[in-house]
């Protein structure tokens, strides 16, 4: 399944295309996630590779896996430390009245019974800041960059629902649901002492062209 989706390779990292609607970690549904998967992504190595970071179950593109535990450790910090750059695109259900800006709003998570857990704005939240960029309009549509700063929990999601008031075509939490979440992690950075940055961009799936987007 991960052999043609291999974007990045050497003895401490490995970067790969995750597909949309596979979890990450496994989900208490059992369905198969990258977890399930990871005795495929050894390549020579006895140890099984470990994700440094998570990915949406709807969202696809780079997710980074660690080959030994000096390197998880090393990338771990550089992630809590803001040092990795990250890029994602999204169709949003509207167009963004700013060619480009940065959106400024903590996070917090809210339960309900009946809703389940979700994140949301709140002034006393987590410090949560994203800087996003037009790309491409069509049919009352648009393409976005994202340029997360920070790394929380449904970020880019609630970014664009609550601080751009335009959610990501497809969410089923914040926006009006649909077929797929147009949600793609494209670029991932990482950089390394010594050594040249983990560096990897994964090309736009077909479910972005079919909505006519990215195409020239």
């Amino acid at each position: 399944m991960f052999k043609d989706r291999v974007l990045f390779i050497d003895g401490e990292a490995l970067i790969i295309d995750k597909p949309a609607g596979l979890p990450v970690d496994r989900p208490r549904d059992r369905t198969e996630s990258v977890e399930d998967l990871l005795d495929q992504l050894t390549f020579g190595f006895q140890r099984l590779p470990l994700p440094v970071h998570r990915l949406d179950r709807d969202t696809s593109g780079c997710l980074l896996l660690a080959r030994n535990p000096k390197a998880m450790k090393r990338f771990a910090q550089a992630f809590e430390a803001g040092a990795v750059t990250k890029r994602y695109l999204a169709i949003l259900d509207g167009v963004p009245e700013q060619e480009s800006g940065t959106i400024d709003l903590p996070l917090a998570k809210v339960s309900t019974r009946e809703e389940g857990w979700r994140m949301t704005g709140d002034p006393k939240g987590k410090p949560s800041v994203t800087r996003y960029k037009v790309m491409e309009r069509k049919d009352g549509k648009s393409l976005v960059a994202f340029y997360p700063e920070t790394g929380r929990t449904h970020q880019i999601r609630v970014h664009a629902a609550e601080g751009l008031g335009l959610p990501v075509l497809g969410d089923p939490v914040y926006g009006r649901g649909g077929p797929a979440m147009m949600l793609h992690a494209v670029e991932l950075t990482v950089p390394r002492e010594g050594k040249p940055d983990i560096h990897a961009t994964a090309p736009l799936p077909v479910r972005f062209h079919n909505a006519g987007f990215g195409r020239g």
